[in-house]
């Protein structure tokens, strides 16, 4: 820890010490340590400050700090971010990071970690540091100084106003992005030169951006506005990506406010088409449906049918079977697993329960048409099992263009929904309900409808007498049907 010790003087039991630099700091901080000097016990001053009860008595100063003090054993981490924190523009700065420190010495290892109250405060400190680097790399706008006689005078000047004393790191960050040439960075503080090998720091030279002279601003102005599009501008998010304290050093800040206000009061129909400029108020552009749409190739088979993702696990999509037209449809849910590798619809155990129930209804198979609403095999698996997966809503509503062909290519009279997918899917409501619609015969889009259990309810019904209810509904529905069939070929010929 080489450097020279801050002032210090003894006043009664209290301990004044003027620091200016983290050097400095360091210098004294290993005296006190060494003298088992507490933070209470010590006063910190700044040459920069205006001086406090114990001002009067710094000009008689001298150093007593102990020339053959021991360094300190610090970890890295510590170190780094002590000085970092020094950088943090606070009145009670070397104060604190001697408390943070003197803790450590006593074994308070946990002074460094966010948790702690300190150690919440460090970091905080730190952050901003780091924060305040940021926007000054961000917000730095060199100018280029006008040709003097001297020629040893920088090439590009700048003027910035940062929050905290980070002016010499960011100038290391400078001297590597640009090389040889020279420049400087004014503060209200300090300055900091580089002569494109090496950096010179120096007291304050400027009182703002207003002694710089830079003869090629103007073109960069008359780029900017031309850049500008009063039709995008967001003043909201503009204000806070770039935080207020930056514009009036900016270039363009002194620009930017009017071209906001412009916008505001109608330039920004300048950046839109013509028809829309002419517009007045908030309108809305009509467009046709279909030209919103992306361009895609016409389904013309349901086999190249993607319109949801059950065509990724299932064999084959299975079309609807018998005559066109036909009177009766006997509309299900979705093939199961021996429809899904035969391409038939039902083939299956629950094609058997309906085949019995349509001959005991007497209902020829071959004088209907039976088709699913849902055309692709929703499953999951068990053991080596494929099982019924009941279909989504969004997988119903993606089918449902396959039914309405159906519908218009079978023209049936009368439809026996199997189930509820199958009437939600016929209706085009989700919260349509089968209890209630069940057995009840009804008219929708001019034909009779007719709401009975799936065939597969039968099968899976929890007990013997919940199956023959359900398969009786069933029979009594396919009767039903026929009757509405012949009751309507009846009232067509009287």
């Amino acid at each position: 820890m080489a450097g020279t010790a801050g002032s210090v003087k003894n006043m009664g039991d209290m301990v004044v010490r003027r620091v200016q630099s983290f050097e400095e700091w360091r210098v004294a901080v290993r005296g006190l340590i060494a003298s088992g000097v507490p933070p209470a016990a010590v006063q910190w001053q700044s040459p920069a400050n205006d001086g406090d009860l114990f001002s009067g008595a710094m000009e008689e100063a001298n150093d007593d700090a102990p020339s053959d003090a021991p360094a300190l054993r610090l970890p890295r981490q510590l170190v780094e971010l002590l000085e970092c924190a020094a950088c943090y523009s606070a009145v009670d700065r070397w104060a604190f990071l001697y408390q943070v420190l003197w803790r450590w010495q006593r074994g308070e290892h946990d002074v460094i970690s966010p948790a702690d109250t300190d150690g919440a405060r460090l970091h905080g400190m730190v952050k901003a540091v780091h924060r305040e680097e940021h926007d000054m790399h961000a917000y730095v706008r060199f100018r280029e100084r006008k040709e003097a006689d001297n020629d040893d005078a920088p090439r590009f000047v700048a003027w910035f106003e940062p929050t905290h004393e980070v002016l010499p790191q960011v100038a290391r960050h400078f001297a590597r992005r640009m090389g040889g040439v020279s420049w400087m960075i004014a503060t209200p503080t300090a300055t900091m030169l580089w002569d494109g090998a090496t950096l010179h720091a120096g007291p304050a030279l400027l009182k703002g951006a207003a002694e710089i002279d830079d003869d090629g601003e103007a073109l960069w102005l008359t780029y900017y506005r031309s850049i500008f599009n009063p039709a995008r501008v967001n003043a909201g998010l503009l204000r806070s990506h770039i935080p207020s304290r930056f514009w009036k050093n900016l270039p363009e800040g002194a620009i930017v406010p009017a071209m906001i206000t412009g916008a505001t009061n109608g330039e920004r129909r300048t950046g839109q088409t013509a028809t829309v400029g002419q517009r007045s108020g908030a309108t809305t552009i009509p467009i046709r449906p279909e030209r919103a749409l992306p361009q895609r190739d016409s389904l013309t088979t349901l086999q190249q049918c993607r319109r949801c993702a059950l065509w990724q696990h299932a064999t084959q999509a299975v079309p609807g079977s018998g005559p066109q037209p036909a009177s009766i449809m006997l509309l299900g849910e979705q093939p199961g697993d021996q429809e899904d590798l035969a391409g038939k619809p039902f083939i299956g155990p629950a094609g058997a329960v309906l085949q019995q129930a349509m001959a005991e209804a007497k209902l020829p198979r071959n004088s209907v048409y039976l088709t699913n609403a849902v055309k692709h095999f929703k499953w999951e698996p068990r053991g080596k099992r494929r099982l019924h997966k009941t279909p989504a809503q969004r997988e119903i509503i993606a089918c449902h263009a396959w039914l309405e062909d159906e519908l218009e290519h079978v023209q049936p009279e009368v439809i026996v929904a199997l189930g509820s997918t199958a009437l939600k899917s016929l209706l085009q409501d989700s919260t349509a309900t089968l209890q209630a619609m069940l057995g009840t015969p009804f008219q929708h889009q001019g034909r009779w409808v007719i709401a009975v259990y799936h065939p597969s309810y039968v099968l899976r019904a929890p007990d013997e007498a919940s199956r023959r209810q359900a398969y009786a509904v069933m029979v009594e529905g396919l009767r039903q049907a026929i009757k509405l069939l012949e009751d309507g070929q009846h009232n067509r010929v009287s």
